[in-house]
Formats: structure tokens, sequence, C-alpha cells
């Protein structure tokens, strides 16, 4: 797969303290000088060279082994990870409480995003700065430095939820970051993603420097728009504005017409000096055999295609106990270089979907939920989808259609008061990670 970042991965690295989503630490980069120099003194190579950082700070994480795809697979119990040398993937993730302490297991999903906040931080401040750009390129990189901030605060607050989390994060060591309330944060990332539509508005018709080519099809401002809406409308619906979110899917790409697959996705490959996807062939990371068995099964007999797609055997039962067991994995990520979606066609269907049943539109959802039912899993569309079952065949589809993909099943759980559904006797039900002990820590 063509990858454009090799060479190219320059992550300014801001923070040196341990509290690293609250405080800056500004003093001088003793080993690299140069550092202080590209902030200062900004060239047009230098503001590229750091706008390509942010897409590579902005994947880092999604596809380690402990990382957010599979972690939060395990919290929604798409998944299990038997690692013989840690058995905190079960001991701490399945049946007990997550360890603030552990940046591998509580405590993570938090310095890389808060790392590459800073590091658009100081691409803003570049910007700001830098002679040899025009208005318009400018803009657009302004447009897309808060996308993808946008994408780094969900993942914070996606995984701690109630806990909250700073998003002041560029003010002096002695003055630390207050922990937001979740509401606070997601009307943080709403509105970023708002500015950065308005930056992108008046961007021009080119990005001043290349994108990966999973931005294939939004490498435009125009059309990066329609990526930053089609985030804009997750949040939305994440924060109960439905009529706000179908706004923002109109200017999305959203498409019956398209293919499900459509989107911008996390890229990956095997060239030296690129992260692999390390979710492809996995042999730690087993499927729940509740995904095969729970699955609805056609007129034919034969079960939901998005299960054959996604879903493979194995030629063993792999056990942890007699609980923890599967025939299973997952075969959708088919290579190291296999992409990892950030947002997809298929997913915008389902929120317009979840959205209208949100404001009791019930025909109009069914008409998408249908949609996914015969287009992406081979099913008969339903003519008895009223509003006392919509909700639940919208997680039932959106829990196929997204399957390990990026923690949908345990967030869409959560959210909907929902996640003692997937409880048993012998298991511990985390609704959100805890913030990590440097944070608390340093504000003791």
């Amino acid at each position: 797969m063509r990858n454009p970042f090799l060479k190219k991965q320059v992550l300014v690295t801001l923070c040196a303290s341990l509290t690293v989503g609250g405080c800056s630490l500004e003093v001088g980069d003793l080993n690299n000088p140069g550092l202080d120099a590209i902030r200062e003194t900004p060239t047009p190579a230098g503001v590229f060279s750091v706008a390509t950082g942010l897409l590579i700070g902005n994947r880092a994480g999604v596809s380690a082994q402990n990382g957010y795809v599979a972690q939060l697979g395990i919290l929604g119990r798409e998944s299990f990870t038997l690692d013989p040398a840690d058995p905190r993937y079960v001991t701490e993730m399945v049946r007990g409480t997550l360890n603030p302490g552990s940046p591998a297991f509580g405590g993570s999903n938090w310095n890389a995003p808060y790392a590459n906040i800073r590091n658009a931080n100081t691409l803003l401040s570049m910007v700001d700065k830098v002679s040899g750009l025009t208005d318009a390129q400018k803009e657009a990189t302004r447009g897309f430095a808060k996308t993808i901030q946008a994408i780094d605060f969900l993942v914070a607050i996606n995984t701690r939820d109630e806990n909250g989390a700073p998003i002041d994060v560029g003010g002096d060591i002695t003055e630390l970051a207050p922990i937001e309330p979740k509401a606070v944060v997601f009307t943080h990332i709403a509105t970023l993603l708002d500015e950065a539509k308005a930056h992108l508005t008046a961007g021009g018709t080119a990005f001043p420097f290349p994108l990966s080519s999973g931005y294939d099809g939004f490498d435009t401002p125009p059309d990066f728009i329609a990526f930053n809406r089609a985030l804009k409308a997750r949040v939305e619906v994440y924060r109960g504005n439905f009529t706000s979110a179908l706004t923002a899917l109109d200017e999305s790409f959203l498409d019956l017409a398209a293919p499900l697959e459509l989107g911008v996705y996390h890229t990956y490959s095997t060239s030296s000096g690129d992260a692999t996807n390390a979710l492809f062939s996995n042999g730690n990371i087993i499927a729940n055999p509740l995904l095969v068995t729970e699955a609805e099964r056609k007129l034919t007999g034969d079960v939901d295609d998005r299960v054959t797609r996604k879903i493979g055997t194995l030629e063993k039962e792999v056990k942890y106990d007699d609980a923890i067991r599967s025939t299973y994995e997952f075969i959708l990520y088919d290579s190291a270089s296999a992409p990892i979606p950030i947002i997809r066609n298929e997913e915008l269907i389902l929120l317009r979907a979840e959205a209208n049943i949100g404001l009791g539109n019930i025909p109009t959802a069914a008409e998408d939920l249908n949609f996914i039912r015969v287009t992406s899993g081979g099913l008969t569309a339903r003519e008895d989808i009223t509003a006392a079952n919509a909700l639940d065949e919208l997680l039932r589809q959106k829990r196929y259609s997204l399957l390990f993909e990026g923690g949908h099943r345990w967030i869409d759980l959560r959210r909907y008061n929902r996640l003692e559904t997937i409880a048993t006797p012998d298991s511990v039900i985390n609704r959100a990670f805890p913030l990590p002990s440097p944070e608390t820590d340093a504000r003791k």
C-alpha cells in the first residue's frame, strides 16, 4: 500500500512531564535544539512535516494488541485476548477493575492522544507564524489540525466517559488543566469540528502537504469537509443532538449508492520504518463465540454475511478456562497492511437510523436499518420495526456492521445503559477507563 509517511515521521514532543494530559513543560529541547527553531521560526517544510506527523500520531496504539480496538473489543465482549505472557488481559480487563497505574491497560489510551493534541497545537502556532504559505493553505492546515485534534479528544473521552478529561492542555506546568466533565469535553470536540469546517471552507482546493492513502477521496479541503461532518454526526449522536446529527450527515459522504466501505482509514504497511496492523493474524486474540451463536440466520439457514466476512474458524479451540474459550478468530484484517476504519459509509447510514429513532421517525429509520440488513448482512428486510423494537434492531446491526473496528459495541451499550446485557457471573463490567495515576497524583 502506498505510504507517503516513510522517512517523515516527525512527532514533536512538547510535554516531558508524566502528566501528559494536564501540563506543558516550557523548556528548550536540550537534545534536539532544532525543535525550538521549528516552533519559533517555522518554515513551510517544517509545517508539512508536523502535519504529516499528526496522522502518524493519530493512529498510535490503534492496532496494538493492547490498543484501542483490541482493548475496547474486550470491554464490549467482542473479543478476548489470551496472552500466556500477560494474564491481565483476563484478570484485569475481564474479571477485574482497570488499573490506573498501568499505562498498558487501565492507564492506556491517554498519552498518545494527548501528545498528538499538543503536536496539533504546535502546528497551529507554526501556521500563525510561517511565511511562504498562502492564506488558503494556512486555513486548510488549521482545518486539518483541528479535525485531528477532535479525533484524539474523542479517544480520550470515549475511554474515560464520566471520569472526564482535560481540554485546556496548553497551559503552564504550574497550572494543571482541570478535568472537565464528559459533556464539556464533547462540546469542545463539536466546537473543534465546527471551527475546522470553517477553516476548510476557506482552505482552497488543495492541502499543501500529502495525506495518507487512507484519505483517498478526502484529500482536498472540500472533500475533507465531508469527513469532518461525518465525525460531527457521530459526536452529535453521542450527545443526543439528533437533529444536529442529521444536518451533519447531510453534509457528509453518506451515500446509499456508494460502497459501504467508503470512508477514511488508518493505514499500515510492511515497509521499513512503518507500522503494521498488529490485529492481523494475532494468535492471542479470539472472537467471542456469542458473535456466531447469537447472529441472525437467513431464510436458507446460513449465518449473517457479516459473520462469514469477519470471523473465521480456528483449527482447534483456544481456552483460558471453561468460561473463556473459542474456536473463532477475526479475519476482517486480512494482511499486516490492512487499514482500520476511522469512519465509513456503513456507520453513517446507521447513525442516520439512530438519529431518526431518537427523533421518533421510525419508518425512516427502518428504511436505513433494512438497507444494512440486506446489503451488508444478506438478510431479509424486516416489516415489523416499531418504536418498541427499533433500538434493539439498531444495536444488533451496529454490533455486526462495526464489529472490531473501534469499540463501538462497548460505547453503544454504555450510552444506552445496556452493559449489563453482556455481564456474566464471573466477569466485571468496566464502564470506563480510570484517569491515569500520574494525572490524579499530580492533583493531590
